[in-house]
């Protein structure tokens, strides 16, 4: 079973676009050969190169919101919480690291307690 941590990798900050860029076909594209481990560096108006006849572009336009949140579980222990969508009021949808550990009713403070979360629920497959 293919699992959210899959995907996990180091990106450095100063690499991570904070506006978009104006003519968005000239946006940087990575390419790796999966047979040769070979990387190029292009631009995106180049992946029609990189596409077959049968093969399906999958275009993401979700909006990301700078909502990345750092605490610590009563007993200490450091936790991450990436908010995804905005449930109600202030509840959450969250990816939650290390969520394994994160049990319905754990407290998880923020800022030296000036915020407080619970966890009110954990949702099947998202680990």
């Amino acid at each position: 079973m293919m699992k959210v941590s899959d995907f996990d990798y180091e990106l450095p900050e100063e690499l991570i676009a904070q506006t978009p860029i104006e003519k968005r076909d000239m946006s940087r594209l990575m390419v790796v050969d999966r047979k040769t481990k070979k990387i190029e560096h292009k631009i995106f108006s180049d992946v029609i190169d990189y596409l077959n006849e049968g093969d399906c572009l999958v275009i993401n336009n979700t909006k990301v919101i700078p909502a990345r949140l750092y605490g610590k579980k009563t007993t200490g222990a450091n936790v991450e919480f990436l908010l995804l969508k905005r449930i109600e009021g202030d509840i959450w949808e969250s990816i939650v690291r290390p969520g394994n550990k994160l049990k319905p009713g754990t407290e998880i403070i923020f800022g030296d307690g000036i915020l407080k979360a619970e966890v009110l629920e954990v949702l099947p497959g998202r680990n």
